[in-house]
């Protein structure tokens, strides 16, 4: 391994080690949860400044030193070609819909899955929180799961047929699935915030789910004069998210509403809710349609790497499988 590779995999220290970091200001960023090195690097100085109450200048001293602690600069891309080797990737059920996603539902990234009610949305989150205990040979990660629950779907029952299927036992299952309500868009937000603090103490969450992201934001902010605070609520929110995606490695789900669009006269009138801001931070997103009985269409509508395509999934007793 050469020098360069083994300075970009260089491991966090302690948050005292950083210049300018005593115990007292260590304390405070612990307890504004920013407790490792990795989460005070990816923050902005104003972010810190603002939960720390430090202030922006040596907030800012802090952030750049704990940015070069971890090298987070210029790399080339061989370097970053061997980190994608290393991404994760969770079986979704079906071998159609895996291979519409690359090999499965990515870490490191945001997948969004939206559709009308009833197509296989909070069915897919189910199956994942299974799938992601399974060994790697099996599709797994083993690794635990975070849910975050907004519209009151979660069925722990669900969790425990799908565990059985596929060999898990359901009560251990559960177990490893961490779960959450969440009854409005700040309390959405907070619990987002304090899963970044759950994964560093808990050291094996692979997957993080949000179903559904939009509900609450749509909600709370009606009509066009609530737009813009909206959509610079959520855009804080989804780049939580992108960020524990990335530095923890974890695979981050969330299933989105739709809206018809009166202007579109043919093809499919239906949109995703969210609007450019939404659009813009998952890595892929997934549109999802009925079809006769217990199948289900999804079509990749955007990818950073992976060609638009369309597959046949089934939703079974079992779980997701291929129809």
């Amino acid at each position: 391994m050469s020098a360069r590779t083994k300075k970009e995999i260089r491991r966090p220290r302690k948050l005292t080690d950083l210049p300018g970091v005593g115990p007292a200001t260590a304390e405070k960023l612990a307890q504004a949860g920013y407790t490792s090195i990795a989460a005070i690097a990816v923050a902005s100085p104003h972010e810190i400044a603002e939960a720390t109450g430090l202030s922006e200048n040596m907030a800012r001293k802090i952030v750049v030193a704990a940015r070069e602690t971890l090298n987070l600069g210029f790399k080339t891309a061989d370097i970053v070609y061997e980190e994608r080797l290393k991404v994760g990737r969770i079986t979704t059920g079906s071998k159609n819909l895996d291979r519409l996603l690359g090999g499965g539902v990515e870490t490191k990234t945001i997948t969004e899955f939206y559709g009308e009610f009833g197509t296989g949305k909070t069915q897919i989150c189910h199956q994942l929180t299974v799938n992601v205990q399974l060994p790697k040979e099996k599709g797994g990660l083993n690794g635990k799961a975070i849910y975050i629950d907004t519209e009151g779907t979660f069925r722990p029952e669900r969790i425990m047929a799908m565990a059985k299927a596929v060999g898990l036992d359901p009560r251990e299952t559960l177990k490893n699935i961490i779960y959450a309500r969440a009854y409005n868009r700040d309390h959405q937000m907070l619990i987002a915030e304090r899963a970044r603090e759950l994964i560093e103490e808990e050291g094996n969450i692979r997957l993080l789910i949000v179903d559904s992201v939009m509900g609450h934001f749509r909600a709370e902010y009606p009509g066009r004069e609530a737009l813009a605070e909206r959509q610079q609520k959520l855009n804080k929110h989804l780049h939580t998210l992108a960020r524990i995606a990335d530095v923890y490695d974890v695979a981050v789900v969330v299933t989105n509403q739709v809206m018809a669009r009166p202007d579109v006269f043919w093809g499919d009138s239906v949109v995703a809710v969210g609007g450019h801001v939404l659009a813009h931070v998952p890595g892929s997103r997934v549109y999802l349609r009925k079809l006769k009985g217990n199948k289900r269409v999804a079509r990749l509508v955007d990818s950073p790497y992976l060609p638009e395509g369309e597959v046949v999934f089934a939703i079974t007793d079992e779980g997701i499988r291929d129809e």
